[in-house]
């Protein structure tokens, strides 16, 4: 990207990923194909001790590792197209965590930890599909609060659990940007700063993951119903069958620049980071619900079956989607930060710092009509 991704040109605002950031993407696509494509994730779960060894030489091969997200840019949007393809083959890999990743390798992966207070107990455990890939994690709470955790052993096995581990948060607070060390409860102004820039990073990266999940359940079903006569003609020529289509697509192509934006937020280093993820997650995961929904419901009941493609995208879905915040915990927090100024969007004036003062003083009091706004409104 020859210029900060959503920046306004001649003709509008350019929304697109840079052509490098697009190209790597598309290498990845690949690279995972050839490397196995659907049969990487059926794989792991038949022998889930060798996932790591599967998964993570392939990703070494592409340069996944010489990322760094936080630098911005071209780094970032390349980071979160090598997400949304691996996505797209449902890769059995906390991909997006481990991207997140300290600079100095001292833990395995960032997570987000839905509490927000320092310390033990503040909220749900905090847990990543990350089960054998790494015992030590980098924690952050939505208000950019750092902590370390440690995985426990999984509680089911793959088939069930999709490699899910709960995460032991550790009572010492880190040290910022390197995701090791004591610090302190309280950290410094600019050590908050930067966990909540983290914390933005590590709500949109697997959002991008679940973009191309969703991707890829349209695109099956597309086929399906194109392939798939019924009463003499394809599925695809019934109405019924194209207004389904129709919806999910549309919820699928919103989430895409909704994810777009929130990279643009994270790169200006915009004050509402950590909102535009939130409201980016609340949309992947309403989309997600109706997207699984459509394409279930036309593949039929073989859209269950291990033997369709979908079942496994559908099934791995569910951690992106349950973790670090479910659909009504990601609505819970997104309202409460929001108050009742809504969200500024790329566009806002002075009227944008009247909403940010009254985001900073919202409190637990705002309830969930508030997230129409009277003072703001949403995008």
């Amino acid at each position: 990207m020859t210029a900060v991704l959503g920046a306004a040109t001649s003709t509008g605002m350019n929304t697109e990923l840079s052509d490098e950031a697009a190209e790597y993407g598309r290498t990845a696509l690949r690279a995972f194909e050839a490397a196995g494509g659907d049969e990487l994730v059926q794989a792991a779960e038949r022998e889930p001790e060798k996932r790591a060894g599967l998964i993570e030489p392939l990703l070494d091969e592409i340069g996944a590792w010489e990322l760094d997200p936080r630098a911005g840019g071209d780094e970032l949007e390349a980071a979160a197209a090598l997400c949304r393809a691996a996505g797209w083959w449902a890769l059995p890999y906390p991909l997006a965590e481990r991207l997140c990743r300290p600079a100095d390798g001292s833990t395995a992966g960032l997570v987000l930890a839905a509490g927000t207070g320092a310390g033990v107990g503040t909220g749900p455990t905090p847990a990543a599909a990350g089960a054998g890939v790494g015992q030590r994690w980098s924690t952050v709470t939505l208000d950019g609060r750092r902590g370390v955790a440690t995985a426990r052993p999984p509680a089911e096995g793959p088939r069930y659990g999709a490699f899910i581990a709960e995460l032991d948060p550790e009572p010492a607070l880190t040290s910022a940007g390197t995701g090791t060390g004591t610090g302190t409860e309280e950290g410094t102004d600019g050590d908050t700063d930067d966990g909540r820039a983290d914390a933005a990073l590590a709500l949109v990266l697997p959002c991008w993951t679940l973009l191309g999940m969703l991707d890829r359940a349209l695109d099956l079903t597309r086929a399906h119903v194109l392939a798939r006569q019924q009463f003499g003609q394809p599925l695809a020529r019934f109405q019924g069958v194209q207004f389904q289509l129709t919806d999910a697509e549309v919820e699928r192509v919103g989430v895409e620049e909704l994810a777009k934006f929130a990279l643009w937020s994270i790169q200006t280093g915009h004050d509402d980071a950590v909102e535009d993820a939130l409201a980016l997650r609340l949309a992947a995961l309403e989309a997600a619900d109706l997207v699984f929904r459509v394409t279930h419901q036309l593949h039929g009941a073989m859209g269950f079956c291990d033997e369709t493609t979908l079942s496994w995208i559908s099934r791995y879905s569910q951690p992106v989607r349950r973790h670090p915040l479910s659909l009504s915990a990601t609505r819970d927090h997104l309202t409460r930060r929001i108050g009742r100024a809504g969200l500024s969007g790329p566009f806002a004036g002075p009227a944008g710092a009247v909403g940010a003062a009254a985001r900073a003083g919202a409190g637990s009091e705002a309830g969930l009509g508030a997230v129409s706004g009277e003072e703001g409104q949403p995008r």
